[in-house]
């Protein structure tokens, strides 16, 4: 072994002790981010086996499991999760749909490109209260919206979105936020795409749909698998699009599981069937995730 070796080796060493070390200084940090995530869970666990509804605070006590049982035998929870996983999957499979579409797209050569791209990138940087509005009273407004004027010049009657298909229009709605973020992600693996293997493929006449099959897809398939996993985690939690564009309505038609538990919460104020609810979306969230990451895991490993 050289001394160049040997010298490498103690250096490593004992930067490797310097940093066991800074145990002591991470701590804080690492107790912080521990709290902020255990405190919200041990409160919902504790206050789902309580009765606590606010409006009758001396019907206060131990539960058990009461809440839950409540909650099981509600029809609209079932219905709720229904809602919730239509959403998830609807949204997912048209941010991938036209996120892949406009990767294609975005990575041929034309005039204006920098420009389309931001342009296509945009609509994830809007806060999506303000995109909820602008799609209620710009777009799908049923007297003054841009889609009722367009009917009306073809002769056709407008749609009232939010009565007639609510659960499109609330799907709608997030899409056009998240196929932004799939685009994104989907036109920067483009980038890292082995340009002298699709030059091969075209010599060997591959074409269109089979160069697409055999050559982009599976380039593709680790950040669709990011995309996927990225997405759900906030998809699960859709709140701001349906509070402000149907409030669950009409009636309980786009009620999904997030907005289920804020009307036990906020509205019935009953705060122990709410937390009860909280643990049924945690449970969900991560039935939903381990499915995700052992999808993610067989991709990677291919």
């Amino acid at each position: 072994m050289t001394t160049i070796s040997r010298e490498f080796i103690r250096r490593t060493q004992k930067h490797s002790g310097r940093s066991i070390r800074t145990g002591p200084l991470l701590a804080p940090a690492v107790g912080l981010l521990f709290a902020w995530m255990i405190v919200p869970l041990a409160l919902t666990l504790w206050f789902s086996v309580q009765y606590y509804n606010l409006l009758e605070p001396l019907s206060a006590g131990f539960a058990g499991l009461d809440n839950y049982s409540y909650l099981i035998t509600d029809d609209g929870l079932l219905a709720a999760v229904f809602r919730t996983l239509v959403i998830l999957f609807a949204v997912l499979a048209l941010s991938i749909g036209f996120g892949v579409v406009f990767a294609l797209l975005f990575d041929v050569e034309f005039a204006g490109r920098g420009i389309a791209r931001l342009l296509i990138i945009a609509p994830f940087f809007v806060m999506p209260t303000v995109t909820a509005l602008i799609w209620k009273n710009l777009l799908m407004h049923p007297v003054n919206g841009l889609f009722a004027y367009l009917a009306k010049l073809v002769g056709l009657a407008p749609i009232d979105w939010f009565v007639q298909i609510p659960m499109t229009s609330i799907i709608i709605i997030v899409a056009w936020q998240w196929i932004p973020f799939a685009t994104l992600i989907l036109m920067t693996a483009m980038q890292s795409l082995d340009r002298e293997q699709m030059e091969a493929a075209r010599l060997d006449g591959s074409r269109g749909w089979s160069t697409f099959r055999h050559i982009i897809l599976p380039h593709l398939l680790r950040p669709i698998s990011v995309v996927v996993m990225i997405e759900t985690i906030f998809l699960l939690a859709v709140f701001a699009e349906i509070q402000v564009t149907t409030s669950g309505g009409p009636g309980t038609a786009t009620t999904t599981l997030t907005y289920f538990i804020y009307n036990k919460a906020l509205l019935q104020w009953d705060v122990g069937a709410a937390s009860a609810g909280g643990v049924f979306a945690i449970i969900l969230a991560n039935v939903v995730a381990a499915f995700l990451i052992r999808t993610v895991a067989r991709n990677l490993d291919n």
